[in-house]
């Protein structure tokens, strides 16, 4: 552990290091939510749900955002048999309504057991049986399971660090920078997930290679002001980069929506996998793009080129004029150009 002693030293355990620059990349841990009981009884989250020895027969998820989901559909695949338990009305609450429909009807099909508008009112332990006491807006109900899975979120590790002790502002769920990512002291820089915004590796990827230009190259570049896309690897995939038409309707724009559907395009057609869009959204009377849903087959693979043209501020027609070769998924881009 290591924790500052004032604005250019940091302290370990007997050592103080002395610093021109320095990096904070701490990270985030799973949050809990308030449910009586739960502090009592063994659960795991997504860092030690990998050091399973053994496939649970009956798997509980609390909580169905990407970690939730994913897992939900892996575990169900391995053998298990899993309920799925979410407040919400619709899984991955964030991500565009119809892709949201997409993974319920695939989920529902499999048989995958899903609670949503629901909460945990209680969990306890038996015999190492796992119990959830259930409300939703009809009844309550009693689900048990030999494991239980708490996916409800993280939250930045700023704690015990004594950031106060170096001048570094923060809130619990992050620390304060600015566009070059430097925190309110000068000298040091955060990364990836402390910064409580954008927790995905690859924006913490990002946001790395950014700090070691700017703390240690006298760089002075600025995190960019294009959205980050990110993707739910579920079955079918669902990705994400700017704004929902929900989102876009909140804030009063505008749009365009122009959407091609897998079933349309060939090489899903041969591969079996029909199943999916993609949705771009542009300001009205323009190309200029917003935000883009993809749903089905390496989503996570096609949102990329949306990230693309966002980050060069090009036009969603630019898509048409792009020659893609055939049959390929990404003829679906050309489509939507057109």
């Amino acid at each position: 552990p290591a924790r500052f002693n004032d604005p250019r030293t940091v302290r370990v355990e007997n050592d103080a290091l002395t610093f021109r620059r320095c990096i904070l990349a701490t990270g985030s841990r799973p949050v809990a939510p308030p449910i009586a009981g739960l502090e009592h009884v063994s659960y795991l989250t997504h860092e030690n749900l990998f050091s399973l020895k053994e496939l649970p027969r009956r798997l509980a998820i609390i909580g169905a955002g990407p970690i939730g989901v994913e897992m939900a559909q892996a575990f169900h695949r391995f053998g298990s048999r899993v309920t799925l338990i979410d407040q919400a009305t619709r899984l991955l609450p964030r991500e565009d309504h119809e892709a949201s429909q997409l993974l319920l009807d695939q989920f529902q099909q499999e048989g995958i057991q899903v609670h949503l508008d629901t909460q945990v009112l209680e969990v306890a332990s038996q015999d190492k049986v796992q119990q959830l006491q259930l409300k939703t807006p009809l009844r309550t109900e009693l689900v048990e399971a030999d494991q239980l899975l708490v996916a409800t979120g993280r939250q930045a590790n700023v704690e015990h660090l004594d950031l106060e002790a170096a001048g570094i502002s923060y809130q619990s769920q992050g620390i304060q920078v600015d566009d070059h990512l430097r925190t309110t002291n000068r000298r040091i820089f955060a990364a990836g997930d402390i910064i409580g915004d954008q927790q995905f590796t690859h924006a913490a990827d990002a946001m790395a290679r950014l700090c070691i230009r700017n703390a240690f190259f006298f760089g002075r570049r600025s995190w960019p002001t294009y959205p980050v896309p990110h993707a739910t690897y579920t079955d079918p995939e669902i990705a994400q980069i700017g704004l929902t038409a929900a989102e876009a309707d909140r804030q009063g724009l505008a749009i365009d929506t122009y959407r091609v559907h897998f079933s349309g395009i060939d090489r899903c057609v041969l591969d079996g996998n029909e199943r999916g869009f993609i949705a771009a959204h542009c300001r009205q009377g323009t190309g200029r793009l917003l935000g883009a849903t993809i749903a089905g087959h390496r989503a996570g693979e096609l949102i990329n080129t949306f990230s693309l043209l966002m980050s060069r501020r090009l036009s969603l027609g630019t898509l048409s004029n792009a020659i893609h070769c055939y049959p390929t998924q990404s003829q679906a881009l050309q489509q939507l150009g057109d």
